[in-house]
């Protein structure tokens, strides 16, 4: 059965089967990591997003799946324990960034999300993870999380940055600047 209603109450049962209220912060944090894997699924599902990008958002995917089942996760006292290979995701999202960046022209404007479908997408992603980064900020202020999982989502709104501003280069669309 889908459904079980055990969540009618406006609970929800964590990875340990503990119940929290479904606007407590961990469950806010780990529910912006949830739309922000459904709003990377959107860009990569895109008839025109390049393959790279597809393959790169799709490793980002599991990487989300992991991070949100931690986040699910409480920590109890003593018991603080770091994100497994996360360090090693950051350096990789570091060095897709770096090759993006090497292949796009430089810009010397503040960009304003737009352009064409796929690097409107992006953006929209890149809003939801800063969201996403505040709700584990506003977490770790009650909780323990690894400081690496700050660190990931930081970079990777760097790289959903970057990456939209490629699409629309590859795309042959200009970028949507700020005129002040």
């Amino acid at each position: 059965m889908l459904y079980t209603r055990t969540g009618d109450a406006g609970t929800t049962s964590l990875v340990d089967g503990s119940r929290e209220a479904k606007d407590h912060p961990r469950v806010d944090a780990y529910g912006d990591i949830d739309e922000l894997s459904s709003a990377l699924g959107l860009l990569a599902s895109s008839k025109d997003c390049p393959d790279e990008i597809r393959g790169e958002i799709r490793h980002i995917q599991n990487v989300m799946f992991n991070l949100g089942s931690y986040l699910a996760t409480p920590v109890k006292e003593g018991e603080e324990k770091p994100l497994p290979g996360l360090d090693a995701e950051t350096e990789v999202l570091e060095g897709w960034i770096d090759s993006l960046d090497e292949r796009t022209p430089k810009i010397r404007q503040f960009v304003l999300p737009g352009g064409c479908e796929e690097s409107s997408r992006a953006h929209m992603a890149r809003t939801i993870c800063r969201r996403a980064e505040r709700k584990i900020t506003a977490l770790s202020r009650l909780s323990y999380v690894d400081p690496a999982v700050l660190g990931y989502v930081n970079r990777l709104s760097d790289y959903l940055f970057i990456a939209a501003r490629y699409l629309n280069f590859i795309a042959g669309i200009d970028e949507v600047v700020w005129k002040p």
